[in-house]
């Protein structure tokens, strides 16, 4: 074991954010934190690392371990080049060759005490030059530079010019280069294109050490990590396995906790009114069972009902009216920004009913297409054309189409002045704003806040062309299921741009990679994509972008790939099974209804008896009855009969109501 976290609390205000979170991490192990936002992942890495301190509980490190950590934002503010910052870290080394050249240059000259001094000392320094790689540590350098997307023309750019997500990902390199015992990364893959995020998981996979991610990225954490420790509600859970793993157990735990939650609330139900049935015949034996019931249910230890997920967004995606066929078609588009040229003679069509995912590197021109097509950018050549009763709602992800000085209140009711008051807060409240929340500016909002403004006046729109840009930005996990699962169930065409490959393979069912300043066209989802693209950059290249070639292409992936087996027989044993299961269940429904009208007959015959009960009780109490000797005894024999077959009836009634 190289870490463990024990009985970790921690609070602001009155705001707890962990509650005895526990678990331990082995060396070389890969492992995933995972929750909603607001959950205590980064809080809880920055008490791993001692930026911030624990209520209570402790972090124990096994000794002479080292930890390396990389926070969301970075703000490095250096006037070295991208090269020399990450050189940096590789100092030691570099200082350590030195001396060795140095010692070379010596032992000529040395001899006696001091040359054997000497020669111990090169053979120690050289053994740790060559433990810690020495001789490899500029192709290190460069191998990750390049993997996280860095061209060699860029090595030389200054750190204090680079953007954030370039300052994030030269920190990166820089913690991968330094190699601690344990690397803890907090949403790694936000300023990776998919290239250098597969180049990251392979450098992980193989990485000699422990690592801790905290990420959204569900693809990345499928490819990467073994275990998942949870925080719900401030508390952890741990689950082995990847991502897919966890979340099926996560379901398969739920499902059963709901299950056991319902089961026992029903029982509680049940018991109550029995018990209330029991006082209700007003007799000591049955008295005395419902105290006795009440004493067993007071028992009772009664389950929590398991928590509700706290970030569920409700979102329903559905288009007003039916657009044609053809929704988009672009012919021979270009674009350049000066002397940088993104891409030409660009064609495409989208049909009616596809959802299709744009995918390529970082500045290859993706969301620069996005915008051309809503109008928002000129072409520098090329056609545009949109089809019949084609309606956009268009997701941005710097969020331009929202107003920064108004409230989120106004931002909706603003953009659809027919909702009530009523309406637009119901709205809002799907999307998980609520109270005061409602009149905060959409400038003092999160990334994330600002997602959702933006898909509930998608929502609205009712729109039947779905135009969206990195949709998934700024979503936790949970967030990112329910807006997959409205993508798929919407009967309208989408196209968007996204690096989230979890969500392509969810929702695509065509891909469109932009490379080499064009489209290569995959009929099929992430997974698919992956299967053919090697073919199909090979047969592109090779084309050397001839039309017949092109076609060829877009024919490998259009094809498919058959399942085998024994249909026949699987077939056979499933209508078997469905078959039995039909009539057990028809059964257990026809035994449940028997019981019920048992039941029910029982009932009715209490009342009626006890009725009669009742009506002797009143006749007794009159003078003509009581004088009259025969008419009482007949009418106390007629009591006792009652009240034997009472007690019979009261005994069945307990007996069917179990």
């Amino acid at each position: 074991m190289i870490l463990s976290c024990n009985h970790i609390n921690k609070a602001f205000g009155t705001d707890e954010i962990l509650s005895e979170v526990s678990f331990h991490i082995e060396d070389q192990e890969k492992a995933a934190i995972v929750g909603i936002n607001g959950a205590g992942k980064s809080t809880l890495l920055k008490i791993i690392v001692g930026e911030l301190s624990a209520d209570s509980g402790e972090v124990v490190l096994a000794k002479g371990k080292t930890l390396g950590y990389l926070a969301q934002h970075q703000d490095l503010d250096s006037s070295r080049t991208i090269y020399e910052e990450l050189k940096e870290v590789k100092q030691p080394i570099i200082d350590m060759e030195q001396q060795i050249r140095e010692l070379e240059v010596n032992m000529q000259n040395a001899s006696g005490e001091d040359l054997e001094q000497m020669l111990s000392t090169y053979s120690r320094l050289s053994h740790t030059f060559e433990l810690e790689n020495g001789y490899a540590w500029k192709s290190e350098l460069t191998g990750v530079l390049k993997g996280l997307g860095f061209t060699e023309d860029e090595f030389d750019k200054t750190v204090s010019t680079l953007s954030g997500g370039q300052k994030t990902r030269v920190s990166l390199g820089k913690l991968l280069l330094s190699r601690p015992d344990i690397i803890l990364l907090d949403e790694p893959t936000n300023h990776l294109d998919m290239e250098s995020i597969a180049w990251l998981e392979t450098y992980l996979l193989n990485y000699n050490g422990a690592v801790i991610i905290v990420a959204h990225d569900r693809y990345f954490l499928n490819r990467v990590v073994t275990k998942v420790v949870e925080l719900e509600q401030g508390h952890a859970s741990v689950y082995l396995g990847n991502y897919t793993a966890y979340s099926e157990k996560k379901a398969m735990i739920r499902a059963a906790q709901m299950k056991a939650w319902l089961n026992q609330q029903q029982e509680i139900k049940h018991q109550e009114e029995v018990i209330t049935k029991l006082k209700s015949f007003n007799r000591e034996k049955s008295i005395k069972r419902a105290e006795s019931r009440e004493k067993m249910l007071s028992k009772i230890q009664v389950l929590d009902k398991p928590a509700e997920i706290q970030d569920e967004m409700r979102i329903s995606l559905e288009p007003n009216i039916v657009s044609g066929n053809d929704v988009l078609t672009i012919r021979d588009l270009s674009k350049s920004f000066g002397s940088t040229h993104l891409f030409s003679h660009v064609d495409m069509e989208v049909k009616r009913g596809e959802r299709v995912a744009i995918i390529g590197n970082n500045g290859t021109g993706k969301t620069t297409i996005l915008k051309i097509i809503n109008g928002m950018l000129p072409a520098d050549s090329g056609t545009i054309t949109l089809g019949s009763k084609v309606h956009i709602g268009y997701y941005d992800q710097e969020h331009h189409v929202l107003h920064m000085e108004k409230t989120v209140f106004e931002e909706v009711q603003d953009a659809y002045p027919n909702l009530t008051n009523t309406q637009v807060r119901n709205i809002l409240a799907a999307f998980l704003f609520t109270g005061d929340d409602v009149f905060k500016r959409i400038s003092d909002l999160s990334g994330g806040e600002r997602g959702r403004v933006s898909l509930a006046k998608l929502m609205l729109s009712e729109a039947n062309f779905l135009i969206l840009d990195e949709p998934t930005n700024h979503l936790d996990i949970t967030s990112k299921e329910i807006l997959e699962n409205a993508l798929k169930n919407y009967t309208g065409t989408v196209l968007y741009v996204s690096h989230d490959r979890y969500f392509i393979n969810q929702t695509a069912t065509r891909i469109l990679e932009l490379t080499g300043q064009t489209f290569l066209n995959y009929i099929g989802n992430y997974d698919y994509y992956l299967e053919k693209k090697d073919l199909m950059k090979e047969l592109y290249v090779d084309s050397e972008h001839t039309e017949r070639d092109r076609a060829i292409g877009t024919a490998a992936a259009n094809g498919s790939l058959k399942a085998t087996g024994v249909p026949g027989m699987a077939k056979s044993v499933a209508e078997t099974e469905v078959k039995l299961d039909w009539k057990a269940q028809k059964e257990e429904q026809a035994r449940i209804r028997k019981r019920q009208n048992d039941l029910k007959k029982v009932e009715d015959e209490i009342h009626k008896l006890e009725t009669r009960d009742g009506e002797i009780d009143e006749l007794l109490s009159q003078e003509e009855i009581y004088t009259d000797v025969a008419r009482l005894v007949e009418l106390n024999n007629e009591k006792e009969s009652l009240q034997k077959k009472l007690e019979e009836l009261y005994e069945a009634w307990e007996e069917l109501a179990e």
